[in-house]
């Protein structure tokens, strides 16, 4: 087995490599060759900073097409991390609005600059930090992980799904309930940090190892 990290200069790509090193003992790569990224048994797809940044870098280093072949056959494991999650929708809130892969439909929104928590206290935008994540739905990835389990966040803007079969994990973050795991098929997505969310991270991370879909 190999998994490999697909670099396109956007992510911890180094941070979630260790992170699977740390789980298995099968051969981990960070690789941008597409014959390697073809090649693998399983992949990740990170994401960190601008969704604007992320896609461009991702057609600049012609990985997009690829990318996204993989997400309409469904031929292997994928697992999408923070912006590798929000670029799997159909649309983000940034900049004024940009077109992101489409394989999810909905729209990546940005939390409302007043967040107030129960309260009345003002919530930080971004989102950063340890928070309960709901099961909203059982999923192979997370077998022996609680719901309503901490995971580790740094974010400004979130998924918000329209299909709710496609939804496995909530967040709440004053009145917004952002759609923090999601999946379909071979693919499985998460906005939180699993490579930074200590035991329940790695232990998804071993999940998505083992994982026959």
């Amino acid at each position: 087995m190999t998994i490999a990290v697909i670099d396109y200069g956007m992510g911890n790509l180094h941070s979630v490599a260790k992170a699977l090193e740390h789980v298995t003992h099968e051969n981990v790569i960070i690789t941008r060759d597409p014959r390697c990224i073809l090649g693998a048994t399983r992949l990740v797809l990170p994401g960190q900073g601008a969704m604007r940044d992320c896609i461009g870098e991702l057609e600049r280093t012609e990985l997009r097409g690829l990318v996204e072949d993989i997400l309409k056959r469904q031929a292997k494991p994928l697992l999408g991390i923070c912006v590798g999650q929000q670029m799997l929708l159909e649309h983000s809130e940034e900049n004024g609005g940009i077109p992101c892969l489409g394989f999810y439909a909905g729209e990546v929104r940005r939390f409302p600059t007043d967040m107030r928590d129960d309260l009345g206290q003002r919530l930080k935008v971004p989102h950063m930090g340890w928070n309960l994540v709901h099961q909203n739905q059982p999923h192979p990835l997370w077998e022996g992980i609680d719901s309503q389990e901490h995971f580790y966040f740094v974010h400004s803007y979130y998924a918000d799904l329209t299909d709710e079969t496609k939804i496995f994990g909530t967040t709440g973050y004053g009145k917004v309930s952002a759609h923090v795991a999601i999946g379909h098929e071979a693919t499985f997505a998460v906005q939180f940090h699993p490579e930074k969310s200590s035991r329940a991270g790695l232990k998804l991370l071993e999940n998505f190892v083992n994982w026959a879909p």
